[in-house]
């Protein structure tokens, strides 16, 4: 199968208020968010402006009016708590600045938090889908010649993957992978995470062989100056981005047809999953996760828990 291919840039977004450019500076200057979390903001607040108006005019009642509206389109629950997180951190700086006379966010309530956990891939799934891989860099080497791009996308495509599922992190700090982030004697990664925290985390044979096949034979051929240091590039040689590593994911998932899981963080929920399996306490899966609170690691637990309960009922004769 064919490597999937990297996709032009979207278009550059219409002019925002001026409002929201600043509050987008205060959050990388001054509280130091990553990218990510900066982009999520400002699409929240931006969609804000657009069903509202000025944002130095909003109202208690026009933010939960607005919140109603996407919740009517079927968002999920974490997903209107992030933006209601959004609009509480954009009101309160804004109530600071002067520019909103108070802050209608602070009687602003969020709906509990959703338990649900996606989709995970199941053993027999990793090994299908990690084997292709393998097998379709094998395959290039031969149908094409060894310096052609569809070469040296599969090998990049292998490492991604077995990265992605060895180590657990999510897809912007594969993004964000610089050479320089590896420890390759040790088989350690240094991950920047959320809040620029950083953290190492180790990864096996399997992930270590392809990660050189691509350094050794794919990144060479898409390589340009304009690369510097990026560990995984995209088809013209610049650092990959989220945006294409979640084609390349989606499109193996969907191959294997026996799953729903889709996307990177489904790969991060299974690595999570089949720690805690393994015998991995909940601590050092949360550290090797980089989540700031015990409880979100907790979540995995109810994986694991119904999984022991169908091995119970399959095995135990009084079941």
């Amino acid at each position: 199968m064919a490597p999937v291919q990297d996709q032009p840039a979207e278009p550059a977004a219409a002019a925002e208020p001026q409002l929201i450019t600043a509050f987008i500076d205060h959050l990388r200057h001054e509280r130091g968010l990553s990218a990510q979390t900066i982009r999520a903001y400002r699409s929240d607040l931006l969609q804000l402006a657009q069903r509202r108006g000025p944002l130095e005019q909003l109202s208690l009642a026009g933010i939960r009016s607005w919140l109603g509206e996407l919740h009517e389109t079927g968002l999920s629950r974490n997903t209107l708590n992030r933006k209601t997180a959004s609009v509480r951190a954009f009101t309160a700086w804004a109530h600071r600045r002067g520019h909103l006379p108070e802050d209608p966010s602070v009687r602003l309530r969020t709906a509990r938090r959703s338990n649900h956990l996606p989709d995970v891939l199941q053993h027999q799934h990793v090994e299908h889908l990690t084997g292709h891989l393998a097998e379709a860099a094998q395959e290039t080497t031969y149908a094409e010649a060894p310096d052609h791009p569809a070469h040296a996308l599969s090998l990049r495509d292998a490492a991604m993957v077995e990265l992605l599922y060895a180590t657990g992190m999510r897809v912007s700090e594969l993004s964000g992978l610089d050479l320089s982030s590896f420890e390759t004697g040790r088989r350690m990664v240094r991950l920047l995470g959320k809040g620029n925290k950083e953290r190492i985390v180790p990864y096996g044979v399997p992930a270590e062989a392809a990660l050189r096949a691509w350094l050794d034979h794919g990144r060479p051929e898409l390589a340009t100056p304009a690369s510097a240091q990026a560990c995984f590039l995209g088809r013209r040689g610049g650092r990959v981005d989220v945006r294409t590593v979640r084609r390349v994911v989606d499109a193996q998932l969907a191959r294997l047809g026996t799953t729903a899981a889709r996307g990177p963080h489904a790969l991060r929920h299974t690595a999570a999953t089949h720690l805690l399996e393994g015998g991995a306490d909940l601590r050092t899966v949360q550290e090797l996760l980089g989540h700031a609170s015990l409880s979100t690691t907790q979540l995995y637990t109810h994986v694991t828990i119904d999984t022991l309960r169908d091995a119970y009922g399959q095995a135990h004769p009084r079941a």
